[in-house]
């Protein structure tokens, strides 16, 4: 394929909807971010119950529209440059109705009313007796998320919704994962993303197994969502026939135009031109994948430090991407499907097609380190001193972890931040634990506490948990490559890529390198550009073929442009993201023996934990 759109005047957009914020940022097709600008998003908790996080798909498209126009005012890029857009979010419940109008999920706005709240988000555990459920089938779809189905994925939540919200008003909900709501609101196009659907929304694709062909009608039956056996056009699939039970919606590979680009009124929401063609979106942990994991990498901080040579697809198979923000998501991919126990996945053509991708992940790690900082007596006391310092709390705590390793380091032995914690131990799971237990009841806990409420202390407790976070890490690498994989480095991005000492922490713990991208916090916006390039390329390619309408409007021919232009997302890839920095594992042996030890004591953590709930448990339930 010869691209058509690299001229240096044509721009890229890249759309990224985290958990609070939306963010839209202007690219280059060298990579270079021209503009960005991000607002935050609302999202909604019950004071009744603490599993309960909701949002709104309008508050969202506002701001998102309000980031686009800000990016484009100070960049001065002409809307008609924009070549392309890419959308990515989190992987949230979005309900509508067939007219694309919000349904609310909230008990405090009446469920199945026309509230603002109608998008569940991800971190939403009300499903849990859902989940249970579904799991307690032993279905084949099972298989592909790692053997249990978390409650943060789509099927559970729907489920919920169904026992909850009133019956004709459930049969008139489409449900989206956020990822291929937007870009239905952007281009008209009801077309879902093979990302958003594998991933979440228990599809299995035609070719993953000898008999799977999408949706198994079956496994809906059986947990109570038999409508879906008959019609699977509300999650993203087509209604069943005689002349062909098992067909399919239009689902698209990464990157690949939906519809017929920007509609007229998405235009003039987000200050760009009708038509922009518009990447089928991915979920976000997926977008900071695209935007990582071909990064060539500089051996030291040096400008003139020498560069990795080119990448190639196939490399991407030794290489783990952390993509860590409120959470922590671990992707890797493979030629062939890799079956990790719990471990999502393996999902085929998550992003290309043809390839597959696991999915570890720690529900809580940027929340997890915000949570033991506010909920400390220090806190006050820490805000503080960053105040009166100009500076941020991190650098404040961090300042005190060095002044602690100095007091305790005496007659020739320089202490270590590691052997200043050697006797607190905390365990991370205070969100349940996604991987690779996949057990939502576990908790956080942590020992080694003193009648201490001073802001040492505080420094010790974030020490500790930068730590287990770490430990975390390396449970899911060891995990990932007993069941096939071959991971040789982590590529990190999110806001926890900032933190030097983690990263050092997290190839120490896992004797890995670690490879920072160029700009941590910006890869997952970045990754979605990517897919707008991708989109103005192949839209262009294939112009003539469709002379004004849909490129796709079957699956075969999907397919077919899916397959063939893989190699050019690939080195999109390559070309827009800009070089990175390695860190090598660089632990002393002393270090080496107490991070060894506190793995065993981790991994010895989850076993007391667990046989103590089944004591209580016992207790609870005898006559």
């Amino acid at each position: 394929m010869n691209p058509t759109n690299a001229l240096l005047d044509n721009y890229y957009i890249g759309v990224d909807v985290g958990t609070g914020s939306a963010r839209a940022a202007i690219l280059t097709p060298k990579g270079d971010i021209v503009a960005s600008a991000t607002h935050d998003t609302k999202t909604w908790r019950s004071h009744r119950d603490s599993s309960i996080f909701e949002q709104s798909t309008a508050d969202i498209w506002g701001k998102i529209a309000a980031c686009v126009k800000e990016a484009l005012h100070q960049s001065n890029v002409p809307p008609h440059q924009v070549m392309g857009v890419g959308f990515t979010a989190t992987c949230s419940l979005a309900v509508v109705d067939m007219d694309g109008k919000s349904i609310s999920v909230s008990e405090d706005e009446e469920i199945g009313g026309k509230g603002e709240r109608n998008i569940i988000l991800w971190a939403d555990h009300r499903a849990e007796e859902e989940a249970n459920l579904i799991n307690s089938t032993g279905s084949e779809v099972l298989k592909f998320v790692g053997g249990t189905m978390s409650l943060e994925m789509e099927i559970p939540k729907i489920l919920w919704l169904k026992k909850h919200m009133p019956a004709d008003t459930f049969a008139r909900c489409q449900f989206f994962d956020l990822p291929d709501y937007l870009t239905y609101r952007a281009t008209g196009s009801p077309a879902r993303s093979n990302c958003s659907l594998v991933c979440k929304t228990s599809y299995v694709p035609p070719g993953a197994t000898e008999a799977s062909n999408g949706f198994d009608r079956s496994f809906l039956s059986q947990i109570g969502l038999g409508e879906f056996a008959e019609d699977t056009t509300r999650i993203g699939g087509t209604s069943n026939s005689t002349d062909s039970p098992t067909t399919n919606g239009i689902v698209l590979t990464a990157g690949l135009p939906v519809g017929r680009g920007l509609t007229k009124d998405a235009a003039s929401d987000l200050g760009l031109m009708e038509g922009t063609p518009v990447g089928s979106g991915v979920i976000d942990a997926y977008a900071g994948w695209i935007g990582t994991i071909a990064a060539r990498y500089r051996a030291g901080e040096a400008e003139n430090a020498e560069l990795s040579g080119h990448p190639s697809i196939q490399e991407s198979t030794q290489r783990l991407a952390a993509v860590a923000g409120t959470s922590t998501c671990h992707l890797a991919q493979s030629i062939d499907g890799v079956f990790v126990p719990g471990v999502w996945g393996p999902y085929k053509n998550a992003v290309f097609p043809g390839w597959w991708m696991n999915e570890g992940g720690q529900s809580a790690t940027g929340q997890l380190i915000e949570f033991v900082i506010s909920s400390h007596p220090a806190c006050a006391a820490l805000q503080e001193k960053a105040r009166q310092e100009s500076t941020n709390v991190y650098s404040v705590l961090e300042a005190e972890l060095q002044r602690l390793r100095k007091e305790a380091s005496r007659d020739g032995f320089e202490e270590s931040l590691t052997g200043l914690t050697k006797d607190i131990h905390l365990y991370p799971d205070f969100h349940g634990n996604r991987s690779p237990l996949a057990d939502p009841k576990m908790r956080g806990s942590i020992t080694g506490l003193a009648l201490d409420s001073s802001l040492a202390d505080l420094a010790l407790r974030f020490n500790v948990t930068l730590e287990a976070i770490a430990l975390q890490t390396r449970q899911i690498v060891d995990q990932m490559n007993s069941h096939g994989h071959n991971i040789k480095s982590i590529y990190m991005s999110g806001s926890q890529a900032k933190n030097i000492f983690l990263m050092q922490l997290i190839a120490d713990v896992c004797s890995l390198p670690v490879i920072l991208p160029h700009s941590p916090s910006a890869a997952v916006v970045v990754g979605a550009a990517m897919l707008g390039r991708f989109a103005a390329e192949v839209t262009g390619i294939h112009a003539k073929e469709v002379a004004g309408e849909d490129l796709f409007q079957n699956q075969s021919k999907v397919d077919e442009v899916s397959r063939s232009e893989k190699e050019r997302l690939w080195e999109i890839m390559v070309e827009m993201t800009q070089a990175g920095r390695k860190i090598e594992p660089g632990a002393n042996p002393r270090d080496k023996r107490l991070l060894e030890a506190k793995y065993q004591i981790f991994l010895e953590s989850i076993k007391t934990q667990r046989r103590w709930r089944e004591i209580m448990e016992q207790a609870s339930n005898m006559n």
